[in-house]
């Protein structure tokens, strides 16, 4: 494993001067321009902030506001490119509105922030000390890129699409939070990649709804967008069923209690992906179907594993998979497919010949038990496919060599290098496949420290990780790194010794290392601040 690492940057100089125009730039990835090179924003809204009037025509009498200092706002996860100007900039005042259409697509994030801030809303004109948001279709960046104008008193946040808006008010009372209010200029954000969330085991470790939500809030003033409910394993069945009761835990959530965190999710543009892990981490159903049971030749019952090759497993599976994707609206559904004890033995053939049996039956006599697991696994993406989903699983569920192949279309979450015959995350790059990073090296947070697993520093995260580092601490090649191919990544929480912590140690724990993933993920190239500036900064942002 190489040594840690921490990159360096020139601190921006920042000055001002009376009477002078004043321009602070920081363009990391270079601060996005229209065709004529200029960095101003566009004006295609009836509304800007310069156009803005009283509703009898004229103009507005400016409110006497003392001005927010020069600069670029600071903000968790830092902004990727924002030019400062002269002027007053803005901040929050009596008679300050949050303008937009109020029966529109934006009536959410206006409400939101004028709640945070404790200000109105209003359907506009815009006028002096108001915050305006507008959508602008075809504005770069996309739906969740971003601009953000300070002008003359006022602030016009515009995105191609809601979550774009919706980043720019985080933005927006961040610089409240952070320097008193937005400084004059230009902010042009957007994240470098799709998927960046959390992880949460649900399944070993019950967590109330609230607690849960409470975690939401605090992604969504990340610009989090993803949180991935691992709801099912040996230790308990989290969520509440109309299929199959009998394998729901005592202690789960309701679907009225899921409903309300899916809602609260989707206002701030975070979509949950159900995870029920299979063949694998089926504990909790077999307690209830103990005939499902995988053993070996000894007559060894194998830890959470299901026989796939009894029928009666693959039908309460699939039941649980048609039921769970009429209730999570989002794109993707997780299959599991990690660990299954089959095959973390060295001659999986002759431990469980049943398998293999069957295996030669179904894929011909080179296939094992390697390509019914594989085949098991194509299955069930089959089943969350016709739902209308798209099947992502974990790397120990892809393997090299065999007879049958995990379809293409099933996205590859790599977690471990250290499994039994583990593949390097190369090898699925180089199949074309998209692989998001959870690392277990960065990324891992495993209560009660097992298997030499250490809770994860932000430090550590924000100096060494990126997406592109994968396994251990070794990045991937630069031409296979990109948001293509790594799409983004969670910092997952597993509960392997549920009573080594307490949920509010949970969330005091993951606060600094989710706000350093955050940051990484919005923008992979090394920090610009230092460590001790960003968790003193990430502090001071909390609601």
């Amino acid at each position: 494993m190489g040594l840690p690492f921490r990159f360096t940057r020139a601190a921006v100089v920042r000055g001002t001067v009376a009477g002078v125009t004043l321009a602070v730039a920081m363009t990391l990835m270079g601060c996005p321009r229209d065709d004529s090179g200029s960095t101003a924003p566009t004006r295609d809204d009836s509304r800007s902030p310069e156009a803005s009037r009283t509703s009898d025509g004229s103009a507005d009498t400016p409110t006497r506001r003392a001005p927010v200092p020069a600069g670029i706002p600071r903000t968790v996860p830092a902004l990727r490119a924002a030019a400062g100007a002269a002027g007053p900039g803005w901040r929050p005042a009596a008679g300050t509105r949050v303008v937009t259409d109020t029966a529109g697509p934006l009536a959410d994030e206006a409400n939101r922030l004028a709640g945070e801030l404790k200000l109105a809303t209003a359907a506009g004109p815009a006028r002096d000390g108001d915050i305006e948001l507008a959508l602008r279709s075809g504005q770069r960046g996309g739906p969740e890129g971003y601009e953000l104008t300070a002008r003359n008193g006022k602030v016009l946040i515009t995105s191609d699409g809601e979550p774009g808006v919706f980043y720019g008010t985080r933005t927006l009372l961040q610089a409240v939070r952070s320097g008193g209010g937005v400084p004059e200029g230009v902010v042009r954000d957007s994240p470098d990649r799709a998927q960046r969330g959390l992880n949460l085991d649900i399944a070993r470790k019950h967590f109330t709804a609230g607690w849960i939500e409470d975690r939401l809030r605090e992604m969504g003033d990340l610009k989090l967008n993803q949180l991935g409910l691992h709801f099912s394993d040996d230790q308990g069945f989290r969520i509440e069923s109309e299929s199959h009761p009998e394998v729901v835990s005592p202690q789960h959530l309701t679907k009225a209690e899921v409903r309300r965190i899916l809602a609260l999710a989707s206002s701030l543009h975070i979509t949950v992906v159900p995870e029920i892990d299979s063949p694998g981490h089926l504990g909790a159903v077999m307690k209830a179907h103990p005939g499902l049971q995988l053993t070996n030749t000894a007559g060894t019952a194998s830890r959470g594993a299901v026989d796939i090759a009894d029928p009666g497993a693959a039908r309460i599976v699939d039941d649980l998979l048609r039921e769970y994707a009429q209730l999570f609206p989002g794109p993707w559904f997780h299959l599991g497919a990690d660990e299954y004890r089959a095959l973390t033995v060295k001659d999986p053939e002759a431990s469980y010949p049943r398998l293999a049996a069957l295996a030669r039956q179904k894929y011909g006599a080179e296939a094992g038990v390697q390509d019914l697991a594989t085949g098991w696994l194509n299955d069930r993406a089959a089943v969350v496919r016709a739902a209308g989903k798209r099947p992502k699983a974990w790397n120990d569920g892809f393997f090299r060599g065999g007879v049958v192949t995990a379809d293409k279309d099933i996205e590859v979450e790599y977690w471990t290098g250290k499994e039994l015959g583990a593949r390097d995350p190369q090898e699925y790059l180089n199949e074309g496949r998209t692989v998001v990073n959870l690392n277990d090296e960065y990324l891992y947070y495993v209560l009660g420290e097992p298997n030499q697993f250490r809770y994860p520093t932000g430090q550590r995260i924000y100096e060494e990780w990126s997406p592109a580092v994968l396994r251990g601490s070794k990045a991937a090649p630069r031409n296979l790194a990109g948001p293509d191919r790594i799409p983004g990544g969670r910092f997952a929480v597993w509960c392997d010794r549920p009573d080594a912590q307490t949920a509010q140690q949970v969330a005091d724990g993951i606060r600094l290392p989710l706000a350093a993933t955050a940051q990484r993920l919005w923008d992979p190239r090394p920090p610009t601040r230092s460590w001790q500036d960003f968790s003193g900064l990430a502090g001071r942002l909390r609601g």
